[in-house]
């Protein structure tokens, strides 16, 4: 539709989830929250069955947000991180965080429009299949299925985007202008 108003014309969109302008990312502060993300499955909780893997919760965020910067390669490089870290198959994390970037990739366009909640319950699937494609990999050679609690680990995950989309977009908000005569 287009709105005629004064002699303008102008083309009405739809209001997204969040009507404030971002700042551009640093890009310092990306490669900063993927190493926390990082050091947070190094820490010994992290083989606990059902813990959240922080670093696909990250590596999913910035796909999401920021898919020039953060794909599919870096996805496969971190797995290969968190397999030799854990000591598990070479390329049971890669496969999966490979994966589940290209599924934040392809849908980064729709999942931007709806708020941090509707976002958790549509990426949970997307956590749900790496987790699934990470242990199907680890049993295809010869590994023992660690039992149905690791699924809570993407419940936890989905549970956990709202949190991370605060925390991480937290720098890229502009304050709020009190100018009301300035366009941006």
């Amino acid at each position: 539709r287009v709105s005629r108003r004064f002699g303008t014309c102008r083309p009405m969109i739809l209001p997204r989830a969040t009507d404030q302008l971002l700042l551009p990312v640093n890009p310092a502060f990306v490669l900063l929250s993927m190493i926390l993300a990082f050091a947070f499955n190094l820490l010994p909780w992290g083989r606990i069955p059902g813990m959240p893997d922080m670093l696909a919760l990250v590596l999913v965020f910035w796909a999401v947000y920021q898919p020039r910067k953060v794909g599919v390669g870096l996805g496969f490089v971190l797995g290969l991180l968190m397999d030799v870290h854990e000591g598990s198959r070479l390329g049971q994390h890669a496969l999966a965080y490979a994966l589940m970037s290209y599924g934040a990739i392809a849908m980064h366009r729709r999942l931007q429009w709806f708020g941090p909640l509707a976002q958790a319950l549509q990426v949970l699937p997307l956590f749900m299949l790496g987790k699934i494609v990470a242990v199907v990999a680890r049993m295809a050679t010869g590994g023992m299925f660690p039992g149905w609690t690791i699924m809570m680990g993407p419940v936890l995950e989905s549970l956990l985007w709202p949190a991370a989309v605060l925390l991480l977009l937290a720098p890229q908000r502009r304050a709020p202008n009190p100018d009301d005569t300035r366009a941006l």
